[in-house]
């Protein structure tokens, strides 16, 4: 199966585990908002964030060296695994003795009561990582799709248990989480045979030293991405302004207008599980730059053609997400998604750059970018959320990573120099934000305005990724 082929392949296989799987996660926002107040999402989303900024401290970014070593066919892979299960086993306990005491962290004072779940919570999901990561190093896609269908299919169901039948909230969400992953772990080693890698002679000090030599420059920048999302919530829940409302329901508010541009996310996730794949094994390919270019430019075509698409029909979708007759306060969230809907595109093209970085082992310059990127946000934070509200939040969040973007294509195309037009990305992004434009303010016609600029998105895009599509398809 030659390299456009095998990455078609594999984004139809994560398609079908990931599809439906996010689709679900997203409309269980539904479910979240009729039972659970906009404080309550506050402390939910919270949390979840707090989980993501953790994981890949106390694990290593295991998401990342597992992956990278485990697909290289010079490394042994049961001595990866066994590796990979000890470093991961290792943070999680140094984790578990440092967690309890977060919460007399006056900004983290959110952790209150929940350390317990909280490291229940992380101990679980990075098990849940390891095994599925590690399944999909051996290039058992199917499994890893399958996996990632039925562990959203118990979620629901314990969701359902908990939140809606028990009325337990917050912590009716993290049970639920909690024990879907570890029904998703059961289900790995059993089908995965992970038993028959896991040998304690196995366990290599050289590998383990390669590994975290790897990924120490990675985990600041995960962790900084992390902090994008973690700081905007802090800031909207500490901060005080005469001129918008703060406080722990708008981080709720911003928590469920997030949820929305997931939906960009999830194309992005989709594509990118597979792509992540092939930039590694081709990496040494003759023709790798022309692969780049080719893949780089229907991935950019597909995203602001599904971003516009979403805000065309954003009420709908919003009002489709969100169960707004127990709390009416939900009914505002879709003003402040169109930024998070262009954030989330320049989001997906930062990983897609990042996978440079990730193959060509310039982890260093991955950091740097991401430090740039994570100043910006904390600055803006600083000055637009008192001006703006989530508004301000949603804006900081976009200058990030549009910097961090127009940092990369410029330092990434060393390493792998493919052809790019940046007149291309800059009138898309504009029409984007007239789009962002219409949805905030109060236009006449806002659905034919709508409907016109999205026609030019797709306009604009449609050549230059059936063209890529085309040249893919005949190889």
């Amino acid at each position: 199966m030659n390299k456009y082929k095998k990455l078609a392949f594999n984004t139809v296989i994560f398609a079908i585990g990931t599809f439906g799987s996010k689709i679900l996660v997203i409309l269980l926002t539904r479910l979240y908002t009729k039972y659970i107040d906009p404080s309550g999402m506050g402390q939910k989303d919270l949390l979840e964030t707090a989980a993501l900024f953790l994981q890949p401290i106390f694990t290593f970014a295991l998401q990342e060296y597992l992956i990278r070593f485990g697909l290289d066919k010079k490394y042994d892979k049961k001595a990866v695994f066994t590796t990979s299960a000890v470093i991961t086993a290792v943070g999680m306990l140094v984790m578990a003795l440092i967690v309890p005491g977060l919460r007399f962290v006056s900004a983290l004072n959110f952790i209150r009561g929940y350390s317990t779940l909280l490291t229940l919570y992380v101990c679980i999901s990075s098990l849940r990582m390891l095994c599925a990561q590690f399944v999909r190093a051996r290039d058992m896609v199917q499994l890893f799709a399958l996996d990632g269908i039925l562990a959203t299919l118990s979620l629901l169901v314990f969701n359902f248990i908990f939140i809606a039948g028990f009325k337990m909230g917050v912590k009716g969400f993290m049970l639920s989480v909690i024990l879907s992953d570890l029904c998703s772990s059961v289900f790995l080693i059993i089908f995965g045979d992970l038993r028959s890698f896991f040998k304690p002679k196995n366990f290599s000090v050289p590998l383990a030293k390669e590994m975290m030599s790897y990924s120490l420059p990675l985990i600041p920048t995960i962790v900084m991405w992390t902090i994008t999302g973690l700081s905007d919530r802090i800031f909207i829940k500490n901060m005080h302004s005469s001129r918008v409302e703060l406080g722990m329901d708008q981080v709720g508010l911003y928590g469920v207008a997030n949820r929305i541009p997931n939906l960009i996310s999830m194309v992005s996730t989709i594509f990118f599980q597979a792509w992540n794949m092939s930039a590694i094994t081709e990496n040494d390919s003759a023709d790798r730059n022309r692969f780049y270019q080719r893949v780089y430019s229907a991935y950019e075509s597909i995203l602001f053609i599904a971003s516009a698409g979403l805000l065309l029909l954003i009420k709908p979708v919003t009002a489709i997400i969100t169960n707004t007759n127990t709390y009416p306060e939900y009914r505002t969230v879709y003003l402040f998604t169109p930024i998070l809907v262009a954030s989330v595109v320049f989001m997906s093209l930062n990983q897609f750059l990042g996978g440079i970085y990730t193959a060509t082992r310039h982890t260093k310059n991955s950091f740097w970018t991401s430090l740039a990127a994570c100043s910006i946000n904390l600055v803006m934070n600083f000055f637009l959320i008192p001006a703006w509200g989530i508004q301000g939040a949603a804006v900081a969040t976009f200058l990030s990573y549009f910097f961090c973007f127009w940092a990369r294509i410029i330092d990434a195309r060393y390493y792998v120099p493919f052809r790019y037009k940046g007149g291309r990305t800059l009138a898309n992004t504009a029409l984007i934000f007239m789009m962002t434009w219409v949805i905030i303010g109060k236009f006449s016609l806002p659905y034919l305005w709508l409907f016109v600029l999205f026609v030019m998105v797709v306009m604009l895009n449609f050549r230059p990724m059936m063209t890529t599509v085309k040249k893919m398809l005949n190889r």
